[in-house]
């Protein structure tokens, strides 16, 4: 049996989380696409952004024995304080990746969960979620629904922020 666990990514884990984005991102590319950094480039900025963006972004990862093989990230974003309630805020599941041959075993579905008990955990009142097409019935097998209050303006942009 798979030795699995679901854990707190730590300093350690991050270039190996930032693999697993690169991972992502070329799985996805339709070609070859002229502004991508070259790879060490894109480790050393992702896990350097990891960590002054600790407060901010929490990165869950997924380890099969000693090799992580999938990450979720929860964005926490402070909300404006109301009378009832100082402190809020609210999260955005980031950035979910299971490596392709551990996919459609459930493992997925376990990162999800782990991502809203840390939610829970933290006091969140609410977790968005952008997601693909082919992930929307997994993220709806786990408690995430469409709203007919969450609305959302598109302003890309052609370089990078800022």
């Amino acid at each position: 049996m798979e030795n699995i666990v679901i854990r707190v990514a730590q300093p350690s884990d991050l270039a190996a989380v930032a693999d697993l984005r690169w991972r992502w991102v070329a799985e996805n590319a339709n070609s070859p696409d002229p502004d991508l950094v070259q790879r060490d480039e894109f480790v050393r900025h992702f896990v350097a952004w990891a960590k002054e963006n600790a407060s901010s972004h929490r990165c869950m990862v997924l380890v099969r024995d000693t090799t992580i093989i999938g990450m979720a990230w929860l964005a926490v974003l402070h909300r404006v304080p109301a009378p009832h309630a100082l402190n809020r805020a609210s999260g955005d599941l980031q950035c979910v990746y299971v490596i392709p041959e551990a996919r459609d075993t459930g493992l997925g579905g376990r990162l999800i969960e782990a991502t809203l008990a840390a939610a829970h955990e933290l006091g969140l009142e609410r977790v968005t979620v952008h997601s693909s097409p082919r992930a929307i019935p997994a993220y709806a097998r786990h408690g995430f629904e469409p709203s007919t209050r969450l609305l959302h303006a598109h302003v890309a942009r052609t370089t990078s922020y800022p």
